[in-house]
């Protein structure tokens, strides 16, 4: 077992980060020099790499090295490139002109510098480099470069470029496949029971994303977010005027609904001054040039990628470029609901009420949101002078790391919800309706009882264990029979010893 006291300095993208003075994206996966006699991969993403495979001390040197031995890493690579003359990158092709990581370097220079290298006549005979590993991110279309003979496959273009690496758990997640799931429930589902279930998801959804953000909303937001969910698979493009239009809708405060995305730093603050500020999200000028590939992205997701890790990029890349100075939390979510629309990966009309698993699992939901929020709130300085007035100073390049998020924690955490949100609750609440039918049906026929009256008595006793209470008992006893209510607990008893426990989402966590 490696002596993990023995490890030194930091290698490839941990230097880079190191040299360059910027926050940490990296989490766990960094790579450092130790006592090991060969490049040594650890379960959580860490590399150990023996002093004698350390590089040079050049920007360049770790660049290839990162590229040889890590994982790709778009935010550091624009980083470091941007510092490396052409000069440099020139050379170093032409000792190599087949070489499949200086040839993605150079192509990767070349988009993030907006110039253009000397190949000096060098023919390149290897085969096309993707930059992208497919069996290890998903990836977009082919955007292939002649020159260089690389093909960059990124979830979007150089502009705007989320990071989803297929960790074990999202391969889990996708061989298990939750939307093949929801398509053979409402399959196998008669219509009146699908209905009733799918009315309650409707309705739980709406009071959960509202719930998240701690309001209670007036019967008319209700009304208005229940029918945006119903009609999510209506084919309609992202645009900044529908979220504009959404954003509205969603929000009472007059002084904060928008006609267009936001032209004012914006952040997020829990507390006074400016300890308080958890997040700062984009600089207004970034928020137009970030949004309009992310929309392009949502209104066109490349072929192959599946339908929740498509929702999930959109979803949580709105909510940290937050284009509206209110709203962005429950806007996030609901693109969730258009993007699975859009797909037609479900039937029409159905909903997962994930909102309602969120909020049942918060600290879960705020542990991804952070994989990338709290390392980018290190990007700016804020300044606190009293009142409202705050200061923001960004770090010079501030900006690449809201182009190239690494949204792996977010996408496996949406798709878990989504499977808890079919297992536990959308399952769960048919499961308990034909209960409740099937005690209902089983009492009427033997006693007389007011309608009203016995679907009280037997849902309060499925709430409360199969046991009707006391107090319950107190509050009918002039109108309802001993023995009726005697039955009616012997019947939901019976019930819900004999039916089969819904799945424990927990255990599901505990796995991610």
């Amino acid at each position: 077992m490696t002596d993990l006291r023995k490890i030194t300095g930091p290698v490839g993208y941990a230097w880079l980060r190191d040299h360059l003075n910027v926050p940490s994206f990296l989490g766990a996966r960094e790579a450092r020099m130790a006592g090991v006699n060969a490049l040594e991969r650890l379960p959580e993403g860490g590399l150990l790499v023996p002093a004698r495979m350390a590089p040079p001390a050049t920007i360049l040197d770790h660049v290839l090295f990162a590229l040889k031995h890590e994982q790709i890493n778009l935010h550091l690579l624009a980083l470091a490139l941007k510092r490396v003359p052409s000069s440099d990158m020139e050379a170093s092709f032409a000792a190599t002109p087949n070489g499949v990581y200086i040839r993605t370097a150079c192509c990767l220079w070349e988009m993030v510098t907006g110039k253009s290298l000397a190949t000096n006549g060098a023919t390149i005979t290897a085969p096309y480099q993707e930059v992208f590993d497919p069996v290890q991110f998903f990836v977009g279309e082919s955007r292939k470069s002649a020159k260089w003979r690389v093909d960059f496959n990124g979830l979007g273009d150089i502009s705007f470029c989320p990071i989803v690496r297929k960790t074990p758990g999202i391969q889990q997640l996708l061989a298990e496949d939750v939307l093949k799931q929801a398509r053979a429930f409402a399959e196998n589902t008669n219509t009146e029971m699908l209905d009733r279930a799918l009315g309650w998801a409707y309705m739980s959804e709406t009071e959960g994303s509202f719930a998240i953000e701690g309001e209670v909303p007036t019967q008319d937001k209700a009304r208005a977010f229940t029918q945006l969910l119903q009609h999510a698979s209506d084919p309609k493009a992202l645009t900044e005027e529908l979220l504009c239009e959404l954003q509205r809708m969603s929000i009472t405060n007059p002084f904060d609904k928008a006609w267009e995305f936001r032209s004012e730093q914006n952040r997020l603050q829990k507390g006074v001054g400016a300890a308080g500020v958890r997040y700062v999200p984009p600089r207004p000028e970034m928020v137009v040039p970030l949004m309009t590939p992310l929309m392009a992205l949502a209104n066109r997701p490349p072929k192959g990628l599946d339908p929740l890790v498509h929702a999930a990029i959109i979803s949580f890349g709105f909510v940290y470029i937050h284009p509206f100075m209110d709203g962005n939390g429950r806007l996030s979510r609901f693109l969730v609901h258009h993007c699975l629309g859009q797909s037609n990966a479900l039937p029409t009309a159905f909903v997962l009420p994930v909102s309602v698993a969120l909020r049942r699992h918060e600290d879960a939901y705020l542990e991804a949101l952070h994989a990338f929020s709290k390392p980018a709130r290190e990007l700016c300085h804020v300044t606190w002078g009293g009142d409202a007035n705050y200061a923001f100073d960004w770090l010079p390049e501030a900006d690449e790391a809201f182009r190239f998020m690494d949204l792996t924690a977010c996408v496996e955490f949406t798709m878990r919800m989504a499977q808890v949100a079919l297992q536990k609750d959308l399952l769960g609440e048919a499961q308990w309706l034909g209960d409740f039918d099937l005690v209902y049906a089983q009492i009427k026929a033997r006693f007389d009882i007011r309608d009203n009256d016995l679907s009280h008595l037997v849902a309060a006793a499925f709430h409360n264990g199969g046991v009707v209470s006391k107090n319950i008992r107190k509050k009918y006893i002039h109108r309802v029979p001993v023995e009726t209510l005697d039955a009616i607990e012997a019947r939901c008893l019976n019930r819900m010893a004999a039916r089969a426990s819904p799945p424990d989402d927990a255990q599901g966590l505990a796995a991610a």
